[in-house]
C-alpha cells in the first residue's frame, strides 16, 4: 500500500488526524491493531476532562459539536460511546480516507534519517478487543509513505523507528518539577482508615495481601519506572429495558480482594458509613448511561499493575489486558455480593448492569483499556511543570491544553505497617498553556518524516496534564497540518515553517494563545 500519509492509531488523535491530512487532498492509510475506532473517546469515556473549553478548537471543537447535534444541542461533553464512535467513521467515510483494521506493526525500515516503509502483520481479534491475541494470521501488508504519524496510546512506531523515549517518572531535580518523581505524601484517592496489610494480619512474616506491592515505595522525588494507573471507564445502565446483569467472573476468588473486605469493614467499624460513590466516581451521561472511573482507595484502577505494558510484547500486553478486565469484573462481583460490605451498597451494586446497545461485540466491557500514559517521545523541547504554570512559555504554539496536572496512584505499598497508594496528584495549571511544535517532532538525526501527537514529548506531570482527548485531537490536527505542509515544501517535519503552518491553524479553528481576559 501506497500514501502520502499514514497515521498509526486510530484513537481520536488518529482519527481527526487523517480526516485532516484526508482534507488538504493527501492519500491516507490509518492503521488500527483492533476493530474499533476513537480510542477512548468511544472507548467509555464519555464524560470529557475538558479544562477550559474556551480552549478547545478546530475539529476537536467541532467532534463535540457533531455529538451536540446528535443529542439537539449545540455541544455535548458528555455522550454515549457508540455515539461517538459513529462519527469517527462517519468522518473518515467522507473524507475517504484507506482504514486498515486489525492490522499491528511487526518492522519499521528506515533509510537514512526517515522512515521508508512499514510493515503490518494481521492478527485475529481478542473476544475483549484486547490488542490482538498472541497467533498471527499469514497475511502481512507493507505501507509506504511519505510522512507518518504515531498517534497510538503506547507509541509503538515512534519506538521502533529508533527516536528516544522515556516511560514512568522523572526525578523531581531532573526538570525542576516540585510535582515529579516519588510522592512524599499522597493525599488523595487514599485510604481513610488505617488497613493491616499482612496475610494475617499483625505478622508481617506470613506475607502480603494480594493487591500490594513490595518495597517502601522509593526516595521522595526519586525517579522511577512506574505508570501511573489504568482502568476501563465503565458504561453501565439501571434502566430494565437496557440491562444485563454482571455475571460472577469466571475464576473468581474473593481472597483477591480481602483488602476491599478489611477496608470497607474497617471504614464500617469507624462509622465512615461506605457508600459506592467512596468506591467509584459514577459520572451520567445521556439515555439513563454512565461513564464510571476511579474513586477513592480501592477501586477500577488496578494499581501497580500496568509497569510492563508500555515496553511489553503484543502477548505481554493482551495478558496485562485480560488481567485488568479479570481484575474490575471480580471487585464489581465483590462490591455487589461480599457480606463485609453494607446491605445497601451491595444492592446499589446489583442495580447496575451492562448496556446491551454498548460494546455489543465485546460483552458489554469497553473495547479500550485506558492507557493513561506510556512511552513519551524525548525530543529537544520538553513539555514540563514550568510549561504549565506559565513560568515558561514558547512561540511555536500548534494548541492548548489546560486540564490539571494529573497522575492516578502508581504504587500501593505499606508504609509503617499499614496500607498506602502513592503517587496521585491533582494540581491545576495557571491558565491554559501553549503546546510547542517541538514537542510533537524528533531530533532531526532521529527521523525526520515521523510526527508524535500522542506520545509526545513532556515529563510524567507535565504529559498528565497534556493527556486529554480533546487535546490529543488538537494536536493530531496540528500533527496533519505539519504533515501536509513537509509534503507540500519537500522538507522534513523539523524545517516546517512554524509561522506558516500558524496561520493555517487558525485558519483550521485551532486556538494558539491565550490571554487573561478572553
Amino acid at each position: 500500500m501506497e500514501a502520502d500519509i499514514c497515521i498509526y492509531g486510530g484513537t481520536a488523535a488518529g482519527v481527526v488526524a487523517a480526516v485532516a491530512a484526508a482534507r488538504e487532498k493527501h492519500s491516507v492509510v490509518l492503521v488500527e491493531p483492533s476493530r474499533h475506532l476513537g480510542g477512548m473517546s468511544s472507548g467509555g469515556l464519555g464524560q470529557t476532562d475538558t479544562g477550559n473549553k474556551a480552549a478547545i478548537g478546530g475539529l476537536s471543537l467541532q467532534f463535540y459539536r457533531e455529538l451536540g447535534k446528535h443529542y439537539g444541542k449545540d455541544e455535548a461533553w458528555k455522550f454515549e460511546p457508540h455515539a461517538a464512535e459513529q462519527i469517527f467513521r462517519r468522518w473518515l467515510t467522507e473524507s475517504g480516507v484507506n482504514v486498515l483494521f486489525e492490522h499491528r506493526l511487526r518492522e519499521v525500515e528506515k533509510q537514512g534519517g526517515r522512515i521508508g516503509r512499514i510493515m503490518l502483520e494481521q492478527v485475529p481479534s481478542d473476544p475483549a478487543n484486547a490488542p490482538g491475541s498472541s497467533e498471527q494470521l499469514r497475511e502481512h501488508v507493507t505501507v509506504e509513505a511519505r510522512m507518518y504519524i504515531d498517534a497510538s496510546y503506547e507509541g509503538d512506531l515512534m519506538a521502533q523507528a529508533k527516536v528516544p523515549y522515556t516511560v514512568g517518572r522523572e526525578s523531581s531535580q531532573q526538570y525542576g518539577e516540585s510535582l515529579n518523581g516519588v510522592r512524599a505524601v499522597t493525599p488523595k484517592h487514599q485510604f481513610l482508615v488505617p488497613v493491616d496489610p499482612y496475610l494475617r494480619p499483625g505478622d508481617a512474616s506470613s506475607g502480603l495481601l494480594p493487591l500490594i506491592q513490595t518495597g517502601d515505595g522509593g526516595t521522595p522525588g526519586a525517579a522511577d519506572s512506574h505508570v501511573q494507573a489504568y482502568n476501563f471507564r465503565l458504561c453501565f445502565t439501571r434502566r430494565n429495558a437496557n440491562r444485563t446483569p454482571i455475571p460472577q467472573p469466571d475464576g473468581y476468588d474473593p481472597r483477591t480482594y480481602e483488602l476491599l473486605g478489611r477496608y470497607v469493614q474497617a471504614l464500617v467499624d469507624a462509622k465512615k458509613h461506605p457508600s459506592l460513590a467512596m468506591f467509584m466516581n459514577i459520572n451520567e451521561v445521556p439515555n439513563g448511561k454512565t461513564d464510571i472511573n476511579n474513586n477513592g482507595a480501592v477501586s477500577t484502577d488496578f494499581i501497580g499493575q500496568s509497569d510492563a505494558y508500555p515496553e511489553g510484547d503484543y502477548d505481554t500486553r493482551r495478558k496485562i489486558w485480560h488481567a485488568h478486565l479479570q481484575y474490575t469484573h471480580g471487585l464489581l462481583h465483590f462490591l455487589a455480593t461480599d457480606p463485609r460490605v453494607p446491605a445497601e451498597m451491595r444492592k446499589d451494586m446489583a442495580s447496575w448492569g451492562f448496556c446491551r446497545d454498548e460494546f455489543v461485540d465485546t460483552g458489554g466491557w469497553p473495547n479500550q483499556l485506558y492507557v493513561r500514559e506510556a512511552r513519551r517521545m524525548v525530543s529537544p523541547y520538553v513539555i514540563t511543570q514550568a510549561v504549565c504554570e506559565h513560568k515558561q512559555t514558547c512561540n511555536d504554539s500548534i494548541g492548548l491544553a489546560s486540564y490539571n496536572m494529573d497522575s492516578h496512584n502508581c504504587q500501593r505499598i505499606v508504609r509503617h505497617g499499614v496500607v498506602r497508594n502513592e503517587g496521585d496528584v491533582q494540581v491545576a495549571p495557571s491558565g491554559p498553556y501553549p503546546i510547542s511544535y517541538r514537542a510533537i517532532v524528533p531530533d532531526a538525526k532521529d527521523c525526520e518524516n515521523l510526527l508524535v501527537p500522542v506520545c509526545l514529548s513532556a515529563s510524567h506531570i507535565a504529559y498528565g496534564s497534556v493527556r486529554m482527548e480533546p487535546v490529543f485531537m488538537i494536536i493530531g490536527q496540528s500533527a496533519a497540518l505539519a504533515a501536509s505542509a513537509a509534503l507540500r515544501k519537500k522538507c522534513s517535519v523539523q524545517d516546517v515553517n512554524v509561522p506558516s503552518l500558524q496561520e493555517r491553524l487558525l485558519q483550521a479553528g485551532q486556538v494558539l494563545s491565550w490571554h487573561s481576559n478572553r
